[in-house]
């Protein structure tokens, strides 16, 4: 049974998906919402039957951003009180691939919940903004950083600075998303990407993500140790026995994640 209020989550073959569920206010996010999507994907991180994850929306738009009801009374104290972005911070903890299908708006928060993905696959008429300089604010759970890392500081502070509105190819072009599919095709291609990916050995992918993300903050000689460790450790699994054994043998290999 889904014990959830603003999220639906399922699990098809080896292929789990969580849903946000606010069609009706755009899938803004509110901090129960927040907490729900990374206590579904950590859910979802130690189920040994789901190895690839799907994030979506439900309704015409991917997030129009956090819910500004919930926080327009609130203060720098209130904010602390609350640790704010907890819950944000688990996402980075997370091991298995994060694949993002968006449509619609991709604003604010929903930005951020986008960038936290590992890929995103992004329906045609998407768009993508941080519109909170036009509150009086600023993204403040990650988007400057992951934003940065994507594009460069001088784009990034261009779209943070003025609020624009992104189209699906100009973030294609600047590396933000992946891939450019029909509206009614974002979902269909998604689950095609994942249950490609979810036929690798998910050690490997474990790590390679793992060591990817290392690379985004680590000097090269660092990164380049890194994942030097990582290569050795495989060796270790079960997974990599079958996957050179197939190869010889000429045969599909079956990998089991051990």
């Amino acid at each position: 049974m889904n014990r959830f209020e603003f999220i639906e989550t399922s699990l098809t073959g080896n292929v789990a998906v969580i849903e946000l569920n606010r069609p009706r206010q755009l899938n803004s996010l509110n901090r129960k919402m927040v907490s729900e999507i990374i206590t579904a994907l950590e859910g979802f991180d130690q189920d040994e039957n789901a190895r690839v994850m799907v994030l979506t929306g439900k309704g015409r738009t991917f997030s129009a951003g956090a819910d500004i009801d919930e926080m327009m009374d609130d203060n720098p104290i209130s904010l602390e009180l609350l640790n704010q972005f907890a819950d944000w911070d688990r996402f980075a903890l997370i091991k298995k691939p994060i694949i993002g299908a968006v449509k619609g708006f991709v604003f604010g928060g929903g930005f951020e919940l986008a960038l936290c993905c590992d890929l995103l696959i992004a329906a045609n008429g998407t768009e993508f903004s941080f519109p909170e300089v036009g509150l009086g604010v600023m993204p403040g759970a990650g988007g400057t950083q992951r934003l940065t890392k994507l594009v460069g500081r001088t784009k990034a502070l261009e779209w943070l600075w003025t609020g624009e509105r992104i189209s699906a190819e100009t973030a294609l072009k600047h590396g933000v998303i992946n891939k450019i599919v029909a509206p009614e095709l974002v979902i269909e291609e998604t689950m095609k990407f994942a249950e490609r990916l979810a036929k690798q050995p998910p050690l490997s992918l474990r790590l390679i993500k793992d060591s990817v993300n290392k690379a985004v903050d680590y000097s090269l000689y660092e990164g380049m140790q890194y994942e030097r460790k990582n290569f050795y450790l495989l060796f270790g699994t079960e997974d990599q026995k079958e996957g050179m054994n197939a190869f010889v043998e000429k045969r599909k290999p079956n990998y089991q994640g051990k």
